[in-house]
């Protein structure tokens, strides 16, 4: 999870020159940056085992995280691909990077881009089908109990220190929660957050809370993520929802990160078109990358289990990133 708090518009560049005739197997070696987190690690393996069986490259992975990764992507060319790059925490380097040149957005590795927000459970949002916004869950307070006074209802926020716990203290403030019967509930951890989220499910009983997705809680326990009554406001985002101790914040929604798969030109290059049009054409939802997670963590999977896993089991999906005979390829693989 990453707490990415602006916005960039990438725009995929057309690989130029010559690289468009390029052979498949002429993409030689590979290096992959897998970052520290589940669904980067999933998403690199699955790289790596298309690009290997379906394209003949030769590809390694090497463990890095955001801001690293993507400078010396554009600093030195290395590693040639972040799979899942969440360029929201370097808009400006990784623009720089675009208009210099040294890299490449082939565009979204998240198709429906990643999200934060508020979040309740689907039971009752299809037992309540009124809720659709903040507001109309906070006119609601006896859904959501507090755990140390059930005559109070509770909006659970995340550790201190996140980004999004911010957000969370400051949009319960602009909504009024507190004059509507609310507390704010600091989980403490990542731990108690997901926790509170597993007691909730298991008793069938309201929450209400910040989260995010893609993530393995989400795949396994379905929420509904609240929408918020006004569009979104770059201004307000900036001088308010985001300052801690900020005093009048006002409503607004909730931007969502744009994660992005990153080649450099070089490697682009190399490549060709037929490896380029597979990265164009990869992308996966986060309903998707939430049931992989939850896969992985029940089964307390590697990166490589993972994309085998997902090869397998979701062969309609990936067959669309793939040319005929790499597909072919990859499923002989497989077997």
């Amino acid at each position: 999870m990453k707490q990415g708090l602006m916005s960039a518009a990438l725009a995929a560049v057309v690989v130029a020159g010559g690289a468009g005739v390029a052979l498949a197997q002429d993409c030689g070696s590979v290096v992959i940056a897998s970052m520290n987190w589940q669904s980067a690690e999933a998403l690199a393996s699955v790289d790596k085992f298309i690009l290997e069986n379906g394209y003949g490259c030769s590809a390694d992975i090497i463990v890095g995280d955001t801001v690293p990764t993507l400078t010396s992507m554009i600093e030195k060319g290395q590693p040639d691909v972040a799979p899942e790059g969440w360029v929201d925490l370097l808009p400006d380097v990784v623009n720089g990077g675009i208009n210099d040149g040294k890299i490449i957005s082939t565009g979204p590795a998240l198709s429906d881009g990643a999200v934060q927000g508020w979040f309740i459970p689907k039971y009752i949002a299809d037992a309540n089908p009124e809720i659709k916004t903040i507001e109309d869950a906070l006119a609601h307070p006896e859904l959501f109990p507090a755990p140390e006074d059930a005559s109070k209802g509770a909006v659970y926020n995340g550790p201190q220190g996140w980004g999004g716990t911010v957000v969370t203290g400051q949009y319960f403030k602009a909504y009024g929660a507190a004059d509507k019967g609310f507390v704010l509930v600091d989980t403490g951890s990542a731990a108690g957050l997901d926790g509170s989220i597993a007691k909730a499910y298991e008793r069938q009983e309201g929450w209400m809370g910040y989260y995010w997705a893609p993530t393995s809680i989400l795949g396994k326990y379905e929420m509904v993520n609240l929408e918020y009554g006004v569009d979104f406001d770059k201004e307000e985002w900036a001088r308010c929802n985001t300052v801690a101790d900020c005093t009048d914040p006002k409503p607004n929604a909730w931007p969502k990160d744009s994660v992005e798969t990153l080649v450099t030109t070089a490697f682009a290059e190399r490549a060709g078109a037929p490896v380029m049009d597979y990265f164009k054409s990869r992308s996966w939802s986060n309903a998707t990358v939430n049931k992989l997670l939850a896969w992985m963590t029940d089964n307390q999977a590697t990166g490589k289990e993972a994309a085998s896993y997902f090869l397998k089991n979701n062969e309609d999906l990936w067959v669309q990133w793939v040319s005929p005979e790499a597909a072919e390829k990859v499923k002989s693989a497989l077997n």
